[in-house]
Order: structure tokens, then C-alpha cells, then sequence
């Protein structure tokens, strides 16, 4: 049982940590591995690469499901909190991951879902100790969920100029114009309004054309209104915390605190 429980330890060390040499080359074939399969799935979906070469690339996709299928059992295995992992973020992307394949045996096509394998090489911000830029994106994360309600609001207040500008257009152009329905008039505000303009319904009237500049410039103040918001946000909160974005000369840190003469990483003057 000793016997067992050191390898256990000794498996565990090399799947879950970066700070031995065996952990951290685990961790870069795993990543390789990762891409390799996406890659592998991608070049399937390509009609006369497939045609050529599908029977090979059907069996690269099972080797590294069954590869991937035995790492999770694995992780899962020598985990002393199996369900913690099972249930994290990670493990439910480790299980997603292999789940199509698997699926695909009943119920085809399911097997293109294997593409979420890619979410799986966030771990190169473990192996590279890349934690730091985390700390960055959660920091960011909080000052969009801050401004959640006046984007919200601000969404709400979008779609109400689109369903009013949809219905106007609906009327004015009507069917003969492309403007079928109202949905489908709705879809052409959308479109004009975030000025991504694909240009399959266009206004023919010279009424329908003048309502269709006023959209097209009020475009432009939407785009920058939800900007501003999350800038403020973000502004706001970097100001409440006391963070200073001065970075330091040697080891490039940021997120010092106001008034800090030096680095709070290598002890720099800043």
C-alpha cells in the first residue's frame, strides 16, 4: 500500500506541478499533444484533404482520444480530491474534450466538437508561469462585471432603436426592396447600425436611403458608448484599489501601489 501510495505521489507531482523537470515536460508534450489533435480535426474538416487522407486522420483522432481519455482517468486517479478536479474548470474541459469522439460513434459529425481540445492549452499559463497576467485579466474582469447593468441598459436601449428602425424600414421599402418581414428588416438595423454593413439588403427609396444615414452615424456614437463605460469602470476602480500602472524598469511589474518609491517584486526604485 506504501509502494502505491509513493507512486501515486510520484505521478501526481508530474501531472499537476511545473516545478520539476519531469512536471514541466509533461506539461509541453501535453500541449503539443493538444495542438497536434486540433490540428488534426481542423485538416479533416477540409473536403479534399479528407477525401485523401480521411482514414489516417480518423486514426490520429482516436489515438489522442484514447490518449487523452487515459490521462484523465489518471488525473482523476491520483487526485487525493478527485471530485474537486472532476468539477473544476479544468476537468470539465479534459472530460468535453474526449466526450465528441466517443459521441460520434452514435450520433455523426458530433466528432468537429473536438476543437474545444484548444481550450485545454491555458495550461501553457501554468507551465510558463504566466500566473501574473491572470491576476491582469481577473482585474479587468471585475471592471466589466461592475459596469454590467449600465451595458445592460445600454444593450436594451440598442435593440429598441433596431426594432423601431427594423419596423420603419419594414414599412417604408417593404417586400419589393428585400425587406420581407419584420425580422428581417430587424436584422438589417442590427446590421447597419454596428456598421458591419454585408450589404444583401440595402434601402432603395430615397426615404428609406435618409433613414438609413441617420442609422449609419448613430453607429458610430454606439460603438463608442460602451467603451467609455467599461473605461470609466476600469478608471474608477484602479482609483478605489490605490493601483498605479508605472511599470518597473527591471522587472517590468505593474499594479504598484500609489506613493510606492520602489518595487514591490524586486525591490527596484521605481
Amino acid at each position: 500500500m506504501t509502494r502505491f501510495n509513493d507512486w501515486r505521489d510520484q505521478v501526481f507531482d508530474i501531472i499537476y506541478k511545473t516545478d520539476t523537470k519531469l512536471g514541466k515536460a509533461f506539461d509541453v508534450l501535453l500541449i503539443l499533444s493538444i495542438l497536434l489533435s486540433v490540428f488534426a480535426v481542423m485538416l479533416d474538416s477540409v473536403e479534399r484533404i479528407n477525401a485523401r487522407h480521411g482514414e489516417w486522420l480518423y486514426l490520429v483522432e482516436w489515438f489522442f482520444t484514447i490518449l487523452f481519455s487515459i490521462e484523465y482517468i489518471v488525473r482523476v486517479c491520483v487526485n487525493p480530491r478527485p471530485l474537486k478536479y472532476i468539477f473544476s474548470f479544468y476537468g470539465l474541459v479534459d472530460l468535453l474534450s474526449v466526450i465528441p469522439t466517443y459521441i460520434s460513434l452514435f450520433i455523426p459529425g458530433t466528432n468537429e466538437f473536438l476543437v474545444i481540445r484548444i481550450v485545454r492549452v491555458l495550461r501553457i499559463f501554468r507551465v510558463l508561469r504566466l500566473s501574473h497576467y491572470i491576476h491582469q485579466a481577473n482585474f479587468l474582469l471585475s471592471a466589466l462585471n461592475s459596469s454590467r447593468q449600465k451595458v445592460t441598459v445600454f444593450l436594451f436601449f440598442v435593440v429598441t432603436l433596431a426594432t423601431i428602425f427594423g419596423s420603419v424600414m419594414y414599412v417604408i421599402e417593404g417586400p419589393d426592396n428585400g425587406f420581407t418581414s419584420i425580422p428581417r428588416s430587424i436584422y438589417w438595423a442590427i446590421v447597419t447600425m454596428t456598421t458591419v454593413g454585408y450589404g444583401d439588403i440595402s434601402p432603395h427609396t430615397a426615404i428609406g436611403q435618409a433613414i438609413a444615414s441617420v442609422v449609419m452615424i448613430l453607429g458610430y456614437s454606439i460603438i463608442a458608448v460602451p467603451t467609455g463605460i467599461f473605461t470609466a469602470e476600469l478608471a474608477s476602480k484602479i482609483q478605489r484599489e490605490g493601483i498605479t500602472t508605472v511599470s518597473c524598469l527591471s522587472c517590468k511589474k505593474t499594479d504598484h501601489l500609489v506613493g510606492a518609491n520602489y518595487c514591490h517584486s524586486c525591490g527596484t526604485k521605481l
